[in-house]
């Protein structure tokens, strides 16, 4: 299963030498790919019909007030530099630990329409 979604944040990286070193922001897209050989119940659904919920796949689109990024400092939201490898590696991380422990996840993280990284933790 996939989905996308956007974000819209700012962010700056400490220490690089560079205009990316200044406070700037994007609209981030990302998509999330789940992947299972088993169907699973949710914290929604109690019986086991999907692989996992698109609803926790999508918690980073939500408001930052809300426990997402939009409209947030990534800065002040994740304990790493925001470089788009540490974005995705936070997406990763965070969305692995509200879906069930069987499910293969690929997290691809758009800064600009022309630059991604895909992030998982399985070695390819």
């Amino acid at each position: 299963m996939n989905t996308e979604f956007t974000f819209d944040a700012a962010h700056s990286i400490s220490g690089y030498d560079g205009k990316c070193g200044r406070m700037h922001g994007h609209t981030y897209r990302v998509r999330v790919t789940a992947k299972s050989h088993q169907l699973n119940p949710s914290k929604y659904l109690q019986t086991p019909d999907m692989v996992c919920d698109f609803r926790e796949l999508k918690w980073a689109a939500k408001d930052s007030d809300k426990g997402g990024f939009d409209h947030g400092i990534l800065d002040d939201l994740i304990p790493e530099k925001t470089t788009a490898e540490r974005i995705a590696e936070y997406i990763h991380k965070t969305t692995s630990e509200r879906i069930p422990d069987n499910i293969e996840l690929v997290v691809t993280v758009w800064e600009t329409e022309n630059s991604w990284v895909e992030y998982t933790d399985k070695h390819v």
